[in-house]
């Protein structure tokens, strides 16, 4: 069933996302250029590749919605990035999953993706969760707040343009796009901030365009697969999966408050993929 793959394709998407975000967690010695830099070489050693195998036009078929998706990514990961020299990484981490709002509210503008009343409540419960969870601190630096929320804005007018682009590209022509212009971009940055990694930074600095590469994949699948405001409050699964590694990896302790944002988040993402799914009728 097309509904249940997208939804797989999502959680496998946040996993991957998840990972990723720990690493670069680990990794805050270097500057963001640098490690956008990285992530993007490791993904293009796997999207490349396959292109070439499969022969796949690598510059597809809508280049104008390629490019733009492969702007959007990289004013998104940049801003998001820029954040955390300003907010603690819980509280950018957090803020960015207001995202999937931003997407049911552009695919409503753009797509005409109906939306029910039921729905934007469970969007704001979702959201309330994400930020009991990290919560926030006394003092928030209104530049970081910018950035993040841009870096949100972008994301979700992203997810709106894969599904524009549908199922007319390949996932990895998508792919390839944005990594192209974040490795020209990233590279460029990076010149004047450049950090030589050790052995073990250089496996972990690859590693993140692997763990980047199979969430893209998958999340880009997903999107394909079904309406934006199915898939994209799946979104917020990240947080929990973020939680689990801050916990296991970095020795994170996390209180009622953050169970009861967990609570709040399942609450709204289970119920909403059960009122698109056809077996409540009226909202």
């Amino acid at each position: 069933m097309e509904k249940n793959k997208a939804i797989l394709y999502m959680i496998f998407s946040v996993i991957a996302f998840g990972i990723m975000n720990a690493v670069v967690k680990y990794l805050t010695v270097f500057n963001v250029y640098q490690i956008v830099f990285f992530r993007s070489i490791g993904t293009l050693l796997f999207t490349i590749p396959l292109i070439i195998k499969y022969k796949i036009p690598i510059l597809g078929n809508n280049k104008k919605l390629l490019f733009l998706r492969a702007f959007l990514g990289v004013i998104s990961i940049t801003c998001f990035f820029q954040s955390l020299n300003y907010l603690d990484v819980g509280t950018a981490v957090s803020l960015r999953y207001t995202s999937p709002i931003f997407a049911a509210i552009f695919a409503l503008i753009f797509l005409k993706e109906k939306i029910k009343n039921i729905q934007w409540f469970l969007f704001v419960l979702a959201f309330c969760g994400v930020l009991l969870i990290k919560g926030f601190g006394e003092n928030v630096n209104s530049i970081g707040l910018l950035l993040i929320f841009l870096s949100a804005i972008f994301l979700g007018l992203i997810f709106v343009v894969i599904r524009k682009i549908g199922t007319s590209e390949n996932p990895l022509v998508i792919i390839n796009y944005f990594m192209v212009m974040a490795f020209v971009f990233g590279g460029l940055m990076s010149i004047n901030h450049w950090i030589t990694p050790s052995s073990t930074e250089w496996i972990l600095l690859i590693s993140l365009g692997f763990f980047g590469y199979v969430g893209q994949l998958f999340m880009t699948k997903a999107f394909q697969s079904q309406e934006t405001n199915i898939v994209a409050p799946l979104k917020y699964l990240e947080v929990i999966f973020t939680i689990i590694i801050g916990a296991s990896w970095f020795g994170e302790v996390y209180n009622l408050w953050t169970l009861l944002g967990v609570l709040l988040i399942l609450s709204g993402l289970v119920y909403n993929i059960y009122l698109k799914s056809g077996k409540v009728k009226n909202g």
